[in-house]
């Protein structure tokens, strides 16, 4: 039996819930846009948590992504691109919900099953990467790559990427890269890895069990080896740099293959979201909070909005897929200290609170 929830809206299946047992499941919905979140499917997942809060015959929440290419891809960046464009508010209304919705998750009560299988990205990692039970698989993609479209990873990833361990989130966060399941459990994105084909038989007994008890049945395989391990020494001293500047030119000193790529593809990224990212993940390593991570985030977002680079971004990697932004400016040096400033100010007059 699903929770009291608006069923009749013409989207209110992007979001199936159902009732199985002991368990109650969200399943996002969108699979031809990899279910990518809309205002719509957060205020859903709100509305849903809000019923099973409190109700007894609800032990487990579980969250799954419809179709077989993932979670969820993140927000619906072509709406947010065309919001852009026009000047309007949508998606700062959006992202206030959505960082809610986030920080809900973290302090949700009962087992949240996150099930990260195949691509989870952006938003897909916040209403995932937040809860108290996060499954990947051997086909987990686990990514922020937010600066490669003009902005910067939000949903309370700078505050998960700048608690993982020396300075893997510092590198995922600028390069935007994606991790397998075993890297994502070693930068404190996920917990448990269970192989895919398992997990049907995974989400039987929840319905059945307390998650204590059918989780560890399925949890008893390695995950394939990760990559990020063996270069930790160059990550960590390279990323340790005060400046994207220093990071790249350490990137290129050091003689290793792999960093000279790294270094390579973060010069592809929008100039200013990498120093405005840099920033952000160095604050977020002092704010105790994961609410006070969101709200800086949220004064980023915004003034993400008239930044050109977020138009440019998406037009580039999403509308017209010719993958040659023009960013502005187009080079590290030009991007000055007062222009990073102005991200942090909340000049927008928007501000943001928890309540």
């Amino acid at each position: 039996m699903a929770p009291s929830t608006p069923g009749t809206a013409p989207d209110a299946e992007d979001v199936l819930l159902a009732r199985r047992g002991r368990a109650a499941s969200l399943t996002l919905n969108r699979p031809r846009a990899l279910n990518a979140l809309t205002h719509a499917m957060v205020r859903r997942i709100d509305e849903a948590l809000t019923a099973w809060e409190h109700d007894p015959e609800v032990e487990t929440v579980v969250l799954t992504g419809a179709g077989d290419r993932g979670l969820c891809a993140g927000g619906d960046i072509r709406a947010i691109h065309d919001d852009a464009r026009s000047g309007g508010t949508a998606s700062a209304d959006f992202w206030r919900d959505e960082y809610r919705l986030n920080a809900r998750i973290a302090r949700w009560s009962k087992p949240y099953v996150a099930v990260m299988d195949g691509i989870v990205m952006g938003g897909g990692v916040g209403i995932s990467a937040h809860g108290n039970v996060r499954i990947v698989t051997e086909r987990s993609r686990v990514a922020m790559p937010e600066t490669g479209i003009g902005f910067v990873p939000d949903v309370g990833g700078t505050y998960l990427l700048s608690r993982a361990p020396g300075e893997l989130g510092t590198h995922l966060a600028l390069t935007g890269a994606p991790v397998g399941a075993a890297d994502a459990i070693v930068c404190g994105l996920a917990d448990h890895y269970v192989p895919s084909p398992e997990l049907p038989a995974l989400l039987d007994e929840l319905s059945l069990s307390p998650v204590r008890e059918a989780l560890p049945r399925h949890t008893h395989q390695p995950p394939p080896p990760g990559v990020l391990a063996a270069h930790r020494d160059w990550i960590d001293d390279c990323y340790a740099a005060d400046t994207v500047e220093e990071i790249v030119d350490r990137l290129l000193a050091t003689g290793v293959q792999e960093a000279k790529q790294t270094a390579e593809t973060i010069l592809t990224k929008s100039p200013t979201s990498l120093k405005v990212t840099l920033r952000a993940m160095r604050r977020a390593r002092e704010l105790p909070t994961l609410e006070e991570v969101l709200t800086q985030e949220y004064r980023i977002s915004c003034a993400s909005l008239t930044s050109p680079d977020l138009i440019e971004g998406i037009r580039s990697q999403v509308i017209d897929k010719d993958r040659e932004p023009r960013w502005r400016p187009g080079a590290l040096g030009d991007v000055t200290e007062g222009m990073v400033d102005w991200f942090f100010t909340g000049a927008d007059g928007r501000e943001f609170l928890f309540t």
